[in-house]
């Protein structure tokens, strides 16, 4: 992986700028912030799932600042910018596991000169490691926000045995697979960095099949974790046995780019992409599927998020649904401090892209909720 300068002026919109921090946990992370020019500011703490990149927050970060904050979004282990990390299929898997992601994040924020946060806010699997932040230390990340991936709550002791979903997926008349089990294979970073239609189509297509574009996403609730209930997600999630991603994500690939994502800003994750490639960011997946790390989770069996709480997501969004009743989980027993759930219209899953003054209007009257 090559160690390059931060983004570019010219990249970025106005009034965001980038920098380089040290973390204290091995990362020199690329940072982007706003609202840095005034000194005392509250820190807003923004954390982007996959596959995306600091750079996912850029429509909403201006915004939030002019709210009256220091908003700070960092390239996490494993993506764009921020080096120290092993992307090696045979490295260092237990450096991408939640608790050590949790210790980047609290060293990002000591390094920054704060103590606390006015609140994190994670989207897709940045929702997983926000939500362990408010978790473990309350102290530290007194108020949360998750986007589009629903925190059911730690792991239970002793652990409830699943049935062997991905044998029962596989007997289907229409043999299938989970796509987080596909992306810890050896061969998943290579059938999407090395797509037949090119890096740049294929983010394209990816982004574009979970997006409000395409009007395949029309969520509900599936009542199970069964082979067949899960059979009803799209095959970006339940996947054909026999396809990878690129071959999945192809059929719906639109041939122009979309309002919400123009050109020159996809150009912005294929070169990313292209250079350091995807496995960074599969090491996460591979830490879930694998169990490894299950153990030192399963101590915080029973803890709940007692913080103030929101969740935003895509109407059109399925990533709220692909864990059957996580939802209902997480606003009677996870988070009991959970405010009501918004659903925001014409947005999928990357809801802060598809519809960022709705996402900052609705973050910021939580804020002022509660600071009051």
């Amino acid at each position: 992986m090559t160690d390059i300068g931060v983004l570019d002026d010219a990249t970025l919109p106005a009034g965001i700028a980038a920098r380089f921090v040290d973390n204290g946990n091995g990362l020199r992370m690329h940072v982007l912030e706003a609202g840095y020019e005034t000194p005392g500011r509250p820190c807003l703490l923004l954390l982007h799932g996959f596959p995306e990149l600091a750079y996912s927050w850029r429509k909403v970060m201006p915004a939030l600042a002019a709210g009256g904050y220091h908003v700070i979004a960092p390239d996490q282990r494993g993506y764009g910018r921020t080096t120290g990390w092993d992307g090696d299929y045979d490295g260092d898997l237990g450096s991408f596991r939640l608790l050590n992601l949790v210790r980047d994040t609290i060293g990002l924020v000591f390094a920054l000169g704060y103590r606390k946060v006015a609140a994190v806010v994670g989207h897709d699997f940045g929702a997983s490691v926000a939500a362990w932040c408010a978790l473990l230390r309350p102290d530290i990340f007194p108020a949360l926000a998750l986007m589009s991936a629903p925190f059911a709550g730690p792991l239970t002791i002793p652990a409830q045995k699943a049935p062997d979903i991905h044998a029962a997926l596989a007997a289907l008349d229409r043999p299938r697979k989970h796509y987080q089990w596909y992306y810890s294979t050896r061969g998943a970073n290579a059938d999407m960095h090395a797509a037949p239609q090119g890096l740049h189509a294929f983010l394209r297509g990816y982004y574009h099949a979970k997006s409000a574009d395409w009007p395949g996403n029309q969520p509900h609730p599936l009542t199970g974790w069964t082979a067949e209930e899960l059979a009803k997600l799209p095959t970006y999630y339940i996947m054909d046995l026999a396809a990878d991603m690129a071959e999945t994500v192809a059929p719906t690939m639109p041939k122009t780019a979309s309002t919400w994502l123009s050109d020159a800003e996809l150009a912005v994750y294929t070169a990313e992409y292209a250079r350091t490639t995807f496995q960074g960011g599969l090491q996460w997946y591979r830490c879930r599927t694998t169990g490894r790390f299950n153990a030192e989770l399963e101590v915080f069996t029973g803890r709940t998020i007692d913080v103030p709480a929101c969740f935003i997501s895509g109407a059109q969004d399925w990533g709220i649904h692909q864990t059957p009743n996580a939802l209902i989980h997480m606003q009677t027993t996870a988070c009991p401090n959970m405010q009501p759930i918004h659903l925001i219209s014409h947005a999928g899953h990357w809801v802060q892209q598809e519809q960022p003054t709705e996402v900052t209007r609705l973050l910021l009257a939580f804020l002022a909720g509660v600071r009051r």
